[in-house]
């Protein structure tokens, strides 16, 4: 997983770059980017967007602070400060400008690379989670909500906005019944009243997409008296 992140290192001392160089390739981060001055550590950032910053703070140039200050104007990419200064004025002022960690020198080089590759998995973790909750799923239904696609067993189901907005209800409340009034102010964002009629068009243009016998429906379920839902159980 490291492998595909790439680190971009801002210092000034350059066995400091070498060393901390070395050890991310030794523990798989094999796309390193270095600099010695806040300006070349800017341009490097803009050239090569990192996934993430280490940057010291005391540079030939200018401060790290200045920097970081650059990168958060176009980015929320992780910055680790690393710096020979430990008061707690310092450390406070790095986290408040944008600062993600703050390590002091000296410093454990194989300890740095550890906080970096935990930081990679967590973020790694994030994003398949957020994939994730981009798709809903119930029975042979499959809803891409980033692509704004249904699917049903694999095959997509062309639906009109509306048709798509109630089915979208629906399987957000699986087995749930949901009543005419409250489909309609879901989806229609208006009061229900004297669209009854509506509703019922709707849902039957919706069977006709969705079931594989439109007349004896059994996805999309009537509750007499009540409302409609969507029989997940039964999937």
């Amino acid at each position: 997983m490291p492998q595909n992140y790439k680190v971009l290192i801002v210092d000034d001392e350059e066995d400091i770059l070498r060393l901390l160089k070395t050890v991310l390739i030794k523990e798989g981060i094999e796309n390193v980017v270095t600099a010695k001055t806040a300006a070349e550590g800017w341009l490097q950032f803009q050239h090569q967007q990192p996934d993430l910053v280490i940057l010291d703070i005391m540079l030939p140039d200018g401060e790290g602070y200045e920097v970081c200050k650059s990168i958060r104007s176009i980015s929320q990419v992780p910055i680790f400060f690393l710096s020979a200064k430990t008061e707690e004025i310092d450390k406070i002022l790095g986290f408040a400008i944008g600062g993600d960690d703050y390590i002091t020198k000296p410093f454990s080089p194989k300890e740095v690379a550890y906080r970096i590759k935990a930081r990679f998995r967590r973020e790694h973790y994030q994003q398949k989670e957020d994939k994730a909750s981009q798709t809903i799923r119930v029975g042979p239904f499959e809803y891409h909500q980033e692509r704004v696609e249904l699917r049903k067993n694999g095959e997509v189901i062309d639906l009109k906005p509306k048709e798509l907005g109630l089915f979208i209800h629906f399987l957000k409340h699986p087995n749930q019944i949901i009543s005419k009034e409250n489909l309609f102010q879901q989806v229609w964002g208006e009061d229900f009243y004297g669209f009854d009629n509506t509703v019922m068009v709707h849902i039957s243009r919706l069977r006709e997409k969705i079931e594989d016998e439109p007349s004896k429906p059994k996805y999309l379920i009537t509750v007499k008296g009540l409302g409609y839902k969507l029989a997940a159980k039964d999937m």
